[in-house]
């Protein structure tokens, strides 16, 4: 049976049909975003500026790597950020302060990731103000960056940026459940700033750039020209795993895809081959399979297992206008 977001990204008799929900839910939408910018629903916040990097769809963006790369970018400059996130899939209850060695069940696979590429102080909770809240009370941050959220109105925000992916973009252009938006396209009239994944031709966009793929095992790297030789397996459980496997061709790889959905929880047998080809995977994926264990020949299953992360190449004008927002909204 296809999946509903199957119908999303072209014109069907389905999504037709579910057209009416559709303007229920944008009505919705629209209704609850006024009550909350009109002081008819409370807000919270914190002191220091608030950037929201989310968009108005479903599904990948890439905002993950775009929070990491702001974060590098903002340190860089003088600042000292701080990330909350909702923590899709983590266990915990409440608000906590996400560590580096947390397992991906705790944490979250997104928030950990940033976590450890970042070091920047990560929180987590349903609840973003308080989350906010506690980031600000237990870290010396001076900027704070909600992964994610843009719809999250109960919480104040200074900026918002919109990520759309240059490839799907906004699929056949009807709000849930008949397409993939969250909100109507006109939202993005109301942002701050509008990031385009991939469109180099916009004012603000970015590309993932991969250099090298790390073992999951040993933390060895190779270059990603090192995997030309062979097929290999590429396994992804992100929000749009077709990306990633086009990446790897268009650096020359021949990819056996293996397609799981976005946040998935996996298994040893998800990443465990018989013929033994090299397994590549997303960085993102990878905090989830580092511990996994197998009855077929444990010392060995794992050992040809790679990660490849993800660099986010910022365009020039994005940092620095990020920056003089933030200084102007201080």
């Amino acid at each position: 049976m296809k999946r509903l977001d199957h119908y999303w990204y072209r014109q069907n008799p389905v999504a037709w049909l579910l057209l009416p929900l559709s303007l229920l839910f944008c009505s919705v939408a629209m209704l609850r975003r006024y009550c909350y910018l009109n002081g008819w629903l409370a807000r919270g916040g914190v002191s220091l500026p608030v950037v929201v990097v989310g968009n108005i769809s479903v599904g990948g963006t890439g905002k993950t790597p775009l929070i990491i790369g702001l974060c590098d970018y903002l340190r860089q400059h003088g600042f000292k950020p701080g990330v909350i996130s909702r923590g899709y899939g983590a266990t915990t209850c409440g608000e906590h302060d996400v560590a580096a060695q947390d397992d991906a069940s705790i944490a979250g696979d997104e928030p950990l990731l940033i976590k450890r590429r970042t070091g920047c102080p990560v929180v987590i909770g349903r609840d973003r103000v308080a989350a906010a809240r506690k980031l600000v009370a237990e870290h010396d941050c001076d900027v704070v960056l909600s992964d994610d959220g843009m719809q999250h109105y109960r919480l104040r925000r200074d900026i918002e940026i919109a990520v759309v992916d240059s490839d799907r973009r906004f699929g056949n252009g009807f709000c849930l459940p008949a397409g993939p938006l969250r909100e109507t396209q006109a939202r993005l009239g109301t942002v701050d700033i509008v990031v385009y994944h991939g469109d180099i031709n916009a004012d603000y966009h970015f590309s993932l750039e991969f250099e090298h793929a790390v073992n999951l095992l040993s933390g060895e790297t190779k270059p990603i020209s090192a995997f030309c030789s062979a097929r290999v397996h590429a396994v992804a459980g992100i929000g749009h795993p077709q990306r990633f496997f086009e990446q790897l061709r268009e650096q020359g790889l021949s990819v056996i895809e293996h397609a799981f959905p976005d946040h998935h929880r996996f298994i040893a047998d998800d990443i465990v081959f018989a013929d033994r080809l090299p397994v590549l995977m997303t960085e993102k994926d990878a905090v989830k399979c580092a511990q996994l264990q197998t009855d077929r020949e444990p010392e060995r299953a794992l050992d040809d297992c790679w990660y490849v992360p993800a660099k986010a190449r910022l365009s020039s004008r994005l940092g620095p206008h990020l920056v003089e927002l933030i200084r102007q909204r201080r």
